[in-house]
C-alpha cells in the first residue's frame, strides 16, 4: 500500500513513520513520542540514527504505510478508527 501523510501525530507513538521534508524521505523509525497537535515528535534511536525531534513548523511531515499484520491473531482498523473520526456507542 502506498503511504499517506498523518497529522495526527499523538497517534503514532509506537508505529513506524517516514519522516519527509520536501517530499524526500529523510528518515524512518519508530515515533518514541509525540505532542497531541503535529507540532513535535521524537524517533526512537536505532541503527539509523540517535533519537531525533521532528517539527511541523520546520516543515516536517510523519507518513505512514498501511500494513497486513502477521500471525494467527490480528486486529484491523478502519480509517475511521484509525483517524479518530467519532462512532455511535463512545
Amino acid at each position: 500500500m502506498k503511504p499517506y501523510p498523518h497529522h495526527a501525530w499523538n497517534r503514532l507513538v509506537g508505529l513506524p513513520v517516514e519522516i519527509r521534508k520536501d517530499s524526500e524521505v529523510v528518515r524512518t523509525g519508530v515515533v518514541e513520542d509525540a505532542m497531541p497537535v503535529p507540532a513535535a515528535l521524537w524517533l526512537a534511536a536505532d541503527a539509523s540514527g540517535g533519537r531525533a525531534l521532528f517539527t511541523a513548523a520546520e516543515g516536517y511531515e510523519a507518513w505512514i504505510r498501511p500494513q497486513a499484520l502477521g500471525g494467527k491473531l490480528c486486529y484491523k482498523m478502519t480509517a475511521d478508527q484509525l483517524h479518530g473520526a467519532p462512532t455511535l456507542g463512545r
